[in-house]
């Protein structure tokens, strides 16, 4: 009779560590995907600032057979798409990060509907972005290499200056999309493990 207690409190000490790990193992995916998601907004917003200011300021006017020709990024169409793509991206990249600092405040109690919400801006942006790219891209490559079957020739033996800027640019925007593709990939993880636990 005396040696029946004892058993219990083994088991007892046995269930405190492992109901202590059951408490703590969850939080460090949960910040994990809060400072990726950081991480990964900061980039995409710092890489769309920097392209929009490389765009804005390239410019380059050079004489050609008496002629002045002048390179400016508002010439072209694709281009200026581009800049209004990295524009909403960048703001929406500040907007969705303050959005993303109430998620983490709140926890994973946070309804169902917030996180999915948050992966379809990411999901818009990240096609956003690669429709301004490879609008630029299409432009930049006729401009760089021309289309001797349209008849296009290449312009960028003249503005040299002018379209390395772009491409600097250019590469930058494609910077923030694959900033926003993993953005995407990690929202569908996280909604793909909430909804499994309802």
């Amino acid at each position: 009779m005396m040696s029946t207690p004892a058993p219990e409190a083994d088991q007892s000490q046995k269930k405190t560590p492992n109901s202590s790990s059951i408490i703590v193992c969850p939080r460090l995916p949960h910040w994990s995907f809060f400072l990726a998601q950081s991480f990964l907004r900061a980039a995409a917003a710092a890489s769309t600032l920097v392209a929009i200011f490389v765009m804005v300021t390239s410019r380059e006017s050079v004489v050609i057979f008496g002629f002045t020709l002048k390179a400016r990024y508002h010439y072209s169409s694709s281009l200026r798409f581009l800049l209004g793509v990295d524009s909403a991206v960048l703001a929406f990249s500040v907007l969705s990060a303050a959005f993303l600092c109430g998620l983490s405040r709140s926890g994973e109690q946070q309804s169902f509907r917030h996180y999915f919400l948050l992966f379809l801006h990411d999901l818009v942006m990240t096609v956003l972005m690669i429709s301004g790219c490879s609008a630029a891209t299409a432009i930049g490559y006729v401009s760089r290499y021309g289309e001797d079957k349209m008849g296009w020739h290449s312009v960028c033996n003249w503005i040299e200056y002018f379209c390395n800027r772009v491409l600097v640019s250019v590469v930058l925007s494609y910077l923030a999309f694959f900033c926003y593709f993993a953005l995407t990939i990690t929202s569908a993880h996280k909604v793909a493990l909430l909804s499994s636990r309802h």
